[in-house]
């Protein structure tokens, strides 16, 4: 008996994986976060198969009838926004699951931290500038541990990702400048990246909130930010040694 849960990608149905749509395909029951999975991943289902829409379910009312499909034999696939494993909400199902003896296989998706690196054009780890990215989240209804506050990780100066904190841009503004960032510190806003209307906005740290308000974006957003986000990088002389003609690697002799 097993559950099949699958990253369906930021949003445009394109970007789920070769595997998690084969599975879509052959599933006979569908749970998925309709707030935020696109409708026409969905669609894909083979003809009779049952679709659940959970964003008004609770976990054990979600647990409880996956269980019950799962029972009764049939192929079962939860669906989740972007890649399960950031912000997916998925270790409390599987914990249930398990209890009632049913195996988890979980196919990895595109996150939208990467689907907004990608719209946006950047690479977040840029030779002799940066080559960490923290992947993280403002502190608002939900806490953060004591050692994990905005400000402190930015304390790194390294590129930050923030999840689920658009309405939490006054914070990520005051957490940033105590950590040292400079009010010109390039940040990039991706709203529903990849969907159709998808918007990009270009600010930094000074402008966030200012940025955030005039554009009307208060969900569904991914902050990026940090130098590798300058809109200018590609201007500059930062280098890779993977292709430097003169560096040696287990591929190629470097020219002297």
């Amino acid at each position: 008996m097993k559950v099949y849960i699958i990253g369906a990608g930021p949003g445009d149905p394109d970007l789920i994986t070769v595997k998690g749509l084969k599975l879509l395909e052959e599933a006979d029951a569908i749970f998925y976060t309709d707030s935020l999975v696109n409708d026409q991943l969905v669609n894909r289902a083979k003809p009779g198969a049952e679709i659940v829409p959970t964003a008004g379910m609770h976990l054990e009312e979600i647990v409880t009838e996956i269980v019950e499909r799962v029972r009764e034999g049939k192929t079962v696939v939860r669906l989740h926004t972007g890649d399960p494993s950031i912000y997916g909400a998925t270790l409390e199902q599987i914990s249930l699951l398990k209890k009632q003896g049913i195996n988890v296989e979980i196919v990895p998706g595109v996150s939208s931290v990467f689907a907004a690196a990608a719209v946006a054009q950047a690479e977040l780890t840029v030779p002799d500038l940066t080559q960490t990215v923290i992947l993280t989240r403002a502190e608002g209804r939900t806490p953060v541990p004591e050692r994990e506050k905005l400000e402190e990780l930015a304390k790194h100066h390294c590129t930050l990702a923030l999840f689920l904190s658009a309405t939490l841009t006054k914070k990520v503004k005051s957490a940033l400048q105590a950590a040292g960032w400079s009010d010109d510190t390039p940040v990039v806003v991706v709203y529903k990246a990849t969907w159709p209307d998808q918007k990009i906005v270009r600010s930094t740290v000074g402008t966030l909130d200012e940025d955030m308000r005039t554009n009307g974006i208060r969900k569904h957003a991914l902050i990026l930010a940090g130098w590798a986000l300058d809109s200018s990088i590609a201007e500059r002389d930062y280098r890779s040694k993977l292709y430097d003609k003169t560096f040696t690697h287990g591929y190629r002799w470097g020219e002297k």
